[in-house]
């Protein structure tokens, strides 16, 4: 007999099944090597570039097979370079459609046929979209949802009607979700006020930054110019290049520290602002000491190198690039930009906190984390909470699959 909510969910809000589907029929999602037993657990994510999210999923994934468990990764959208290291163990299905939430049909027919015991949703897009194919279904299907960044302060900027089309659905929906993680605690308590749910709806989970192959890859070589030894200090900022990430406020501060000392910076990813950011760089007089250098299917080398990582962010959710480079003992500075900065760095404790936008406070702050960096070893003990098998262990446990003899930490 299905849950009781669940129940009241398919009564109270009917939906109508879509023309051409029937409960029941064979689906039409793309056939990958579909074993004979039904899996476990059911990962629900669209792949779409080179974005932090799709590279900890991958890294999720890897810590579920290293414990063991049986996953089916059910796509939406599949181009991202990053699904070339997916585990092989992991059971790829393609769903066919193309927007995460015209997808509830599709997966409502993978929910049927292949019954998983829970389903871990990547996004919000696709937490409200599982909500409706478990309904279409009338399974029993455990559903957690993933959440990664700051909502409010990324809609901040929207009209009234734009945040209300945005929130309404959330409130429509997230209470039918069984769990929602989210990154950081900024993240969860942002989303307690979005969703006007019980704080203790929500978990957080750090995320699996710290892998086994994160040393081996960082002492791979780097063909680099600015990066060999004898080189003046080198200052990095990675991540997409769109409004969220603010480089232009690293290159302004970037400009201010190199009237007073000698240093280099480079800024690895791609997207939409590069034309903006290179002729910033060229209005400064800063294009022979800045690089522009693209994605890098590695960027590990160049972070392991770099004398100070700069994380210049107006929001996040929880920055992987920037435990990276704790990580791998790379003094860093960020933004007090909501969430997940003041958190990582315990207040400004492992690093400066500055405030969001203004080049001149960011710029004293790399001067003087050049003058005098944080030890190593500090650093890379300070993120040991983010490694991946214990951020896996903590997903699988509320997701109700804890593999038997795994030790978890407490809840957040």
């Amino acid at each position: 007999m299905p849950p009781l909510w669940h129940a009241r969910l398919v009564a109270d809000s009917p939906l109508p099944c879509p023309v051409g589907y029937h409960p029941g029929a064979a689906s039409t999602f793309g056939t990958i090597n579909m074993p004979a037993k039904p899996p476990t657990l059911a990962v629900f994510a669209s792949f779409s570039g080179t974005g932090g999210v799709e590279r900890m999923l991958i890294n999720l994934l890897w810590g579920f097979v290293e414990l063991g468990q049986s996953v089916d990764l059910v796509l939406v959208r599949a181009d991202s370079p990053y699904l070339s290291q997916l585990p092989p163990q992991v059971n790829r299905i393609q769903l066919g459609t193309a927007h995460t939430l015209l997808a509830a049909p599709a997966l409502a027919r993978y929910l049927r046929r292949r019954r998983p015991a829970a389903l871990l949703a990547v996004k919000d897009r696709a937490g409200r979209a599982a909500v409706l194919a478990r309904a279409l279904a009338r399974t029993e299907t455990r559903i957690l949802l993933r959440l990664g960044t700051n909502l409010s302060t990324s809609m901040a900027d929207r009209t009234a009607t734009e945040r209300w089309l945005r929130y309404g659905p959330i409130r429509l929906l997230y209470p039918w979700l069984d769990r929602i993680v989210a990154v950081s605690r900024g993240v969860a308590d942002d989303t307690k006020r979005v969703a006007r749910l019980p704080r203790e709806r929500i978990r957080v989970i750090r995320n699996p930054v710290i892998t086994p192959k994160l040393g081996p890859l960082a002492a791979e070589p780097c063909a680099h110019p600015w990066l060999a030894p004898g080189q003046p200090p080198l200052i990095m900022g990675a991540g997409r290049l769109q409004r969220q990430k603010d480089f232009p406020t690293l290159i302004r501060g970037f400009a201010r520290v190199r009237a007073r000392r000698d240093c280099r910076l480079l800024i690895l990813g791609e997207g939409g602002a590069r034309p903006q950011l290179a002729r910033l760089l060229a209005e400064l007089g800063l294009t022979a000491v800045a690089d522009l250098a693209g994605f890098q299917t590695n960027p590990y080398p160049f972070l392991a190198r770099a004398s100070l990582f700069v994380l210049s962010s107006a929001w996040e959710g929880s920055p992987n690039v920037l435990t990276e480079a704790m990580a791998l003992g790379v003094p860093v500075v960020a933004t007090d930009c909501p969430s997940g900065p003041a958190e990582i760095l315990d207040g400004g404790r492992y690093g400066p906190l500055v405030p969001v936008g203004d080049p001149e406070r960011l710029a004293e702050a790399m001067l003087a984390t050049l003058e005098r960096p944080l030890p190593a070893q500090l650093l890379t003990s300070a993120v040991a909470e983010y490694e991946q098998t214990r951020s896996a262990a903590r997903y699988l446990q509320e997701l109700g699959l804890t593999p038997r003899g795994t030790a978890t930490p407490a809840a957040v």
